[in-house]
């Protein structure tokens, strides 16, 4: 695999998180930089995390993994995506608002997102990489790509979604977009791997 296929393979990684990240932004509405870094490092840590667990995982686990990952994906995607776009057809009074910068919420999205990059790690496994060493600058770069995405992401929906928030219903989309982004795991895996 040479810097370029892995620099690629980053960014494509990274895409589930910038759609979020843009999602969070507009949801968010304004510049909080400690909520923001959270959200980029989580982003980053998860992406980065998943293809070494799978990596490590991939003699005795491949298998389970390959099988279940998308499925995983989806569902903790369409669930969460489901409950934003529940919330977003209540009254104002009655709407408990998806929270990006909320703990649990923030966690699984990072999760939910970096799940398919098992299957990374599993296939850095099979591709001959057997140490340590040579799998690390690998997920680095997988790493820092889904941070800096991350960042722009939020960037972006800060500052392009915060007037058209109210009239576009942030919510309904930012749970279109996370029930899209599963869908798009599921098909990829089902079809197209």
């Amino acid at each position: 695999m040479t810097n370029l296929d892995i620099w690629l393979l980053a960014i494509g990684l990274a895409m589930d998180c910038f759609a979020v990240s843009i999602a969070s932004g507009i949801i968010m509405k304004r510049i909080r930089l400690r909520p923001m870094l959270s959200m980029a490092f989580a982003f980053g840590f998860f992406q980065a995390l998943m293809p070494l667990l799978g990596w490590i995982g991939a003699s005795s686990f491949s298998h389970l993994i390959e099988d279940w990952d998308h499925w995983i994906a989806f569902a903790i995607l369409a669930f969460l995506g489901g409950r934003m776009v529940c919330e977003s057809f209540k009254d104002e009074e009655c709407r408990h608002e998806f929270d990006p910068t909320n703990l649990k919420v923030l966690l699984t999205l990072a999760v939910a997102t970096s799940i398919d990059a098992l299957a990374v790690g599993i296939s850095f496994a099979f591709l001959g990489t057997y140490s340590f060493s040579t799998i690390l600058p690998p997920i680095g770069i997988i790493g820092l790509v889904s941070f800096v995405l991350s960042l722009a992401g939020l960037m972006f929906g800060i500052c392009f979604g915060h007037g058209l928030a109210r009239k576009l219903r942030a919510e309904l989309w930012g749970g279109i977009i996370l029930i899209a982004i599963g869908t798009k795991i599921l098909i990829e895996h089902l079809f197209f791997s």
